[in-house]
């Protein structure tokens, strides 16, 4: 059964961040979770790390926000933490939604209960999940303002895509995707989008009530999606993004997803429909290979548009939003990304300029610590 739908404060948000261990000798990834953990455990940490799936990774939590300002500096401080903590272990660390040559066969799964029950389950895929996303959660008053806000945001999942794609290379190659990552996420059973009701009992009474029925889902953890509810926090979860190579483009992002969800809670789009998912894959195919080259086709009138343009439009239309909330330079932040180019970009640049994959690491494990 399915908690109750937890109230709390419209708008707060909050963020997720997976981040790579690399070692600094030859810039592959490193099973030094444990290591790291254990010694952030010793003092006080701002926000919260975790394990995650494999050794080679971890998992940053902001603390609830209501403004974009004290999250950018909370995540300011815990990159700044955890950067002090790795240079004792000799580690680097980095954003990045794939590390660009790891092998997945030389992953290790991380010894919890959760994740060894996955890998049993999943198999090679466990090891494969070895990649790295960002997860905003935004605060909603009720069950059916979750679903609301969740099915409102099929139309722009293509921006948060494109804006943080950051993972262009896979297994040594360019891909030719700017977000490869989340075709790793497709290859499980359970992703992709949330069934359409805008009821939160429908969802929760009969939905949800059917799948625990059928014993493949026990938890909203089982389930993939691209958005999906949390209700033990009251919040709708965003988890398309890749991890930037930056904590401030992390901030922008979340500064971004809040200004829209209070913008759709205005009402004033047009009500989200089934048929809105007659264009989602291909939407998200656009956004995952082209980045913010793609082209993307409008849910309701079936017009094609530019993807860069459409993002540009949409932050300008957020503005007042940006005023209220206090999000402006967030807005800002990423309008010069879609001008001058993502991550994504950023990553093949280097690869041509460092002439390595392995200098292209480097210069990420730089911009993660703020030193380019």
């Amino acid at each position: 059964m399915l908690e109750p739908f937890a109230q709390s404060e419209p708008l707060t948000f909050g963020v997720e961040l997976e981040l790579q261990l690399v070692s600094l000798s030859d810039f592959d990834l490193n099973a030094s979770s444990p290591d790291l953990l254990h010694l952030l455990a010793r003092k006080p940490f701002p926000g919260n790390v975790t394990p995650e799936i494999t050794e080679s990774m971890i998992e940053i939590n902001s603390s609830v926000h209501s403004r974009y300002g004290p999250l950018r500096e909370e995540l300011l401080d815990i990159r700044d933490t955890l950067v002090a903590a790795a240079d004792q272990l000799n580690i680097g660390l980095a954003g990045g939604g794939t590390h660009p040559f790891q092998h997945w066969p030389e992953r290790r799964i991380y010894p919890g209960q959760r994740f060894q029950e996955l890998s049993s389950l999943y198999g090679y895929l466990a090891k494969q999940f070895t990649v790295f996303g960002q997860h905003v959660h935004i605060g909603c008053s009720s069950g059916d303002d979750a679903m609301f806000l969740l099915h409102s945001l099929n139309r722009y999942i293509p921006h948060f895509i494109a804006l943080s794609a950051s993972s262009p290379f896979v297994q040594g190659h360019d891909s030719l995707f700017d977000s490869a990552r989340l075709n790793s996420v497709f290859a499980f059973p359970m992703s992709g989008r949330a069934p359409f009701t805008l009821s939160w009992d429908e969802f929760a009474n009969v939905y949800f009530a059917k799948m625990e029925a059928t014993g493949i889902i026990k938890s909203m953890k089982d389930f993939y999606w691209d958005v999906r509810p949390k209700p033990e926090y009251g919040t709708i979860e965003l988890r398309v993004c890749d991890t930037p190579l930056t904590v401030e483009r992390a901030a922008a992002l979340a500064g971004y997803l809040q200004a829209l969800c209070r913008h759709l809670l205005e009402r004033r789009e047009p009500a989200p429909a089934e048929d809105d998912y007659l264009v989602y894959n291909f939407n998200r195919f656009q956004a995952c290979r082209f980045g913010l080259d793609g082209a993307i086709t409008h849910p309701k009138t079936y017009e094609t548009m530019s993807l860069r343009e459409d993002i540009l439009t949409t932050l300008r239309r957020m503005e007042p939003h940006g005023e209220a909330l206090g999000s402006m330079d967030a807005l800002r932040h990423l309008a010069q990304v879609v001008q001058e180019g993502g991550d994504a970009t950023y990553l093949r640049r280097e690869f041509e300029e460092q002439g390595s994959a392995e200098g292209m690491v480097d210069a990420a494990i730089r911009r993660f610590r703020g030193s380019n």
